[in-house]
């Protein structure tokens, strides 16, 4: 009897596991901080805060997360307040040199749980003297959507992920 009492429990807590995950709300697109320092066309051409969305959105899932995208940013539940503080665009010939940081603070029912800082680089990866800009900064934002998806499944306060 004992040991059905336990297998059925084991069952409930693997089949209720999905129902268990925890729904963030994050602000769609994502802004970029007021007192960034960043290119106008960087601003204007990408679209850097709709594709870091995207990205945590399909990754977070897999880390037992569901995101819940929001015009304007909750202010009850679980909620990841996000902002793009840094993004360069640099080309030299055939040479990318592209960065961003995202800044987040992670709160639940208006309480501070953690915050992070997320940083990326990327140099255009495979082909990229084909690739323009705003595809490679894509790349960079779609690698810390990744990051971030991950550090919501175990968030630590002050946490730098990526590339620092």
């Amino acid at each position: 009897m004992r040991h059905s009492m336990r297998a059925a429990a084991a069952a409930l807590l693997c089949c209720a596991t999905p129902a268990l995950a925890a729904t963030v709300h994050v602000q769609d697109p994502v802004p970029f901080s007021e007192t960034s320092y960043i290119a106008d066309n960087i601003k204007a051409e990408c679209r850097m805060g709709a594709q870091l969305g995207t990205a945590l959105g399909n990754s977070a899932p897999d880390f037992g997360n569901t995101i819940a995208f929001d015009e304007q940013l909750a202010t009850e539940g679980r909620v990841l307040k996000l902002e793009i503080v840094e993004a360069q665009s640099a080309r030299t010939g055939y040479n990318h040199y592209k960065s961003a940081t995202v800044r987040g603070v992670l709160m639940d029912d208006g309480q501070k749980v953690a915050e992070v800082t997320a940083r990326r680089i990327s140099r255009g990866g495979p082909g990229g003297m084909f690739k323009g800009s705003c595809d490679v900064l894509q790349r960079v934002v779609t690698a810390i959507g990744n990051d971030l998806a991950e550090w919501l499944a175990n968030p630590t306060d002050e946490a730098k992920l990526g590339d620092f």
